[in-house]
């Protein structure tokens, strides 16, 4: 008997945009994730943060805009590895724009965990994030109340946690803060 090791298949870019369009899947490390519908309550803070986010935007008039899920995200122009979908992408570099989704680091994303993708959130997409550079990430956790803040400084990830009671200042505004107390909770 050998000592084989068991075959695993690397995904590719390719195969991603080559699933059928009502499934969602992240491509993380060649391995394809499948997402499962998100929940209630995932919903009502992706719909708070997004309208948030969007109101302040468009009030600035800037380049900036927010992209919410399901939107592609290919964190490296020569990774073919890698394509992720986080629940919001504020982009503001327009000029990376694809009919696909975006090619290169958003300046800020918002990961809302479940049960099932946690691991990526806090473990793997933590790493890409970082290595790619996004200039700040947001875990938001509705199980446990929690909200991670996660600020690039120096090529690493500085963190400062909170809770979904709290109003929150995003690191790469002046003046957008966003007050989870606002969150209407049924």
């Amino acid at each position: 008997m050998s000592g084989a090791l068991a075959h695993t298949n690397i995904y590719t870019e390719e195969d991603y945009y080559n699933l059928p369009e009502d499934v969602r899947a992240e491509l993380i490390d060649g391995q394809l994730y499948y997402m499962a519908a998100p929940s209630r309550i995932h919903q009502e803070i992706l719909n708070f943060m997004n309208t948030e986010i969007n109101i302040y935007l468009r009030s600035k008039k800037g380049p900036c805009k927010v992209y919410p899920a399901p939107f592609a995200v290919k964190l490296f122009s020569d990774d073919d590895r890698n394509v992720v979908e986080p629940d919001i992408s504020v982009i503001c570099n327009p000029n990376k724009l694809t009919d696909q989704g975006y090619i290169g680091a958003p300046d800020w994303i918002v990961e809302i965990t479940s049960p099932t993708t946690s691991s990526h959130d806090y473990v793997h997409k933590l790493k890409l994030y970082m290595d790619a550079g996004v200039r700040e990430y947001w875990i938001v956790n509705p199980i446990d109340q929690s909200v991670y803040v996660y600020f690039l400084e120096e090529n690493k990830f500085k963190t400062t946690a909170y809770t979904l009671q709290d109003k929150i200042k995003v690191n790469i505004y002046d003046d957008l803060w966003i007050d989870f107390a606002e969150l209407e909770r049924v």
